[in-house]
Parts: C-alpha cells; structure tokens; sequence
C-alpha cells in the first residue's frame, strides 16, 4: 500500500484515482472517517481528474501522531503529500475536519491551489468543554461510547431508517478508528479557531453546508462563505455527512463548481 512519511516521522496511507495526466483533485476526510468515505464520488470524479485521496494521521491505515498537534499540521500533511508525489498545484475538497485543513491551506499555501471546496464545516466548532468531554469518552470507553450520538449528528433519521447499509460503512469506519488517533484529531479541533483568518483567502471558494446539520450548522457555513471574499454557498437538505446522505446532489455541486 502507498505510504508517504511526513517529519514527524507519521506515514500517511493515500490513494490515486483517475487519469494521470488529468488535473489534480485533492480529497480530505471528516474526523472519524478514513478516505472510503468519498466512495460515492469516485465514479465521477474519477473520470475527469486525478483525484488524490488519503487517510489523515491517525485515521485509517495512517500512522499515529507521536505527540499532540494543531490545524497548521493537517495542512502541511497534504503539502508533503503532494511534494512527494510531485503536485505543484490542485483543487481541494475537504468535508468537516478536511474543511478546516482546507481552510488552512487557503491561507497559508494558496500558491498551490486553484480552487477550494469546503464542506459541512467551520472555522471554530464548538467549546472546549465539548471537545474535552468527548475525549474523555473515547478514553474511557472507546469509539463504540460515541458511535449512536455520532450517527444522529452525522445523518438524519430518515436516512439512517432507508439506508442502513450507507449507514454501516460509516459507521464501521468510525468503530475502527484509533481511539488514540481520533482523540488527538479531537483536540486539535477544539484548539482551531479560523474566524479571523479566512478572510485572506483569494482563491475560488465553493462552501456546501446541510440544512440539517447539527456538527456544523449552516450558519457556521453561511459565516465561512461570508468571510471570503467572493465565496459561493450551497446548502443541501441533509445532515453532516452530505456526501453521502445526498450523493447525487453533492457531487453535481462538486463537479460544477471544478469545473469553472
């Protein structure tokens, strides 16, 4: 399996998908979720560009962070990522946690992109006091003590009763992520706090936010479209995971907006 490994000495598991010779399509994952979660995607996706997806640290097959670690190192992993696969540019399109690294790179390495899709996202979720309770159960009891409120948040309840089968990749995704991997996730989440900065992006910006969603409302989204400059909004009738609840949709969303 392909693996390339960041300073820190973390390997990230990624995967190549499409053309080679096709524009560059950088895909990154929500917290809890490994690269399958674009799966409804790829057949799309797959036909127009070179779509580089990849497990962030501690998340599927990726390595564990040694020591605890901020937003900046979610966006300089995709830089060493690219750097070792030779990319000098791409479009970017992250969901929830992949949002904020998306957000990072933005301000940070917009020499390097063209466009950003952000998803289901924002540039501060939550209170510490949320993020140090849901770490304290992930210690205690594992990623089954989170699973049910995780579901409820990330699909509404007509999804989950017409799908379970949508509902059980997902679920077993989170169920087989490092306790210890997505607890860190957890606490550089808590730690990001954006607002301020994301007004310096000036690249072309599409937000897709769910009507439904109760991990990042579309308020929050409204707020990160609002703040760049030029930004696009888009809000669909679903949950956190918008992606899959309403696959169709999103991905027209996603390729339209790729595509210029």
């Amino acid at each position: 399996m392909p693996f390339i490994a960041c300073d820190d000495g973390v390997e990230l598991h990624y995967r190549l998908d499409g053309p080679d010779n096709a524009p560059v399509l950088v895909l990154s994952n929500s917290l809890g979720t490994d690269l399958g979660m674009w799966e409804p995607q790829m057949p799309a996706l797959a036909e127009r560009y070179r779509v580089l997806r990849y497990d962030t640290r501690g998340h599927g097959q990726s390595g564990l962070p040694p020591k605890p670690y901020q937003v900046d190192r979610l966006g300089r992993d995709v830089l060493t990522l690219m750097d070792g696969l030779g990319i000098d540019r791409a479009m970017f399109c992250g969901l929830s946690m992949g949002g904020m690294t998306g957000m990072w790179l933005g301000v940070h390495a917009p020499q390097r992109f063209s466009r950003l899709v952000l998803c289901n996202t924002a540039a501060k979720i939550g209170t510490p006091e949320v993020w140090n309770t849901r770490i304290a159960v992930v210690e205690k009891g594992g990623m089954a003590a989170i699973l049910n409120g995780v579901i409820q948040r990330w699909f509404t309840e007509d999804f989950v009763k017409l799908h379970p089968s949508s509902v059980k990749v997902i679920s077993d995704m989170l169920l087989t992520t490092a306790p210890e991997g997505y607890c860190a996730a957890c606490a550089a989440v808590r730690d990001m706090d954006q607002r301020d900065g994301i007004a310096a992006i000036r690249l072309p910006v599409l937000v897709i936010a769910g009507t439904h969603d109760l991990a990042t409302p579309a308020q929050d989204g409204r707020f990160v479209a609002d703040a760049i400059p030029g930004a696009r909004y888009a809000e669909l009738p679903a949950a956190h995971l918008s992606n899959v609840e309403r696959a169709e949709e999103f991905t027209q969303l996603l390729t339209g907006f790729l595509a210029g």
